[in-house]
This record gives structure tokens, sequence and C-alpha cells, in this order.
């Protein structure tokens, strides 16, 4: 943890992601300010679009979806709010 986004690594990122979906039901969704705030507590909003870049790699090694309204959504037209989950078979 440190309230220095520069220090943030997309490593660091990526870890937190993971880590809150660890922590949660399978069936939960984080979003990304819960990873940002994970690693940056006071000074998170520098690094949302950090997270959403760590999300974007996640998805592309099939380790987590990004959704929209509960629908899977491709990371590189969404706009707006986004959750990150699990792969499901449902999704």
């Amino acid at each position: 943890m440190t309230d220095d986004p520069t220090s943030v690594t997309e490593a660091d990122l990526e870890s937190a992601i993971s880590d809150l979906l660890d922590a949660r039901a399978v069936t939960s969704s984080i979003c990304p300010s819960d990873a940002a705030r994970a690693v940056a507590p006071t000074n998170w909003r520098p690094l949302m679009e950090p997270v959403r870049q760590a999300a974007n790699r996640l998805m592309a090694a099939g380790e987590v979806e990004i959704t929209q309204r509960g629908a899977v959504v491709d990371p590189a037209t969404v706009k707006g709010p986004i959750r990150i989950r699990r792969p499901r078979s449902d999704g």
C-alpha cells in the first residue's frame, strides 16, 4: 500500500484485482475503484485508468471478465462504469 500512485506498478494493480476477487464469492464482482483504493487508499483516483488497463490485460489472459450492467463487454470500446469479475460460463 502507498499513497503515491506513481510508485504503483502494473503488477501491483493486477495483483490487487486478483486478490480482491479471490476474497469474494465466485459470483461477485469488483469496481475498478476497489483495486485503486487497495493500493493507494487516500490517493486512488489517479489510478482509475491504470486499473482499467490492468483489467484489460487480465481479460486478455482469460483471468477476468469486464462487465457493464451484468453483460461482458469489449474493453476496447466500453465507456462508462464497469465491473470486474472472474470468468463465468453464463457470461
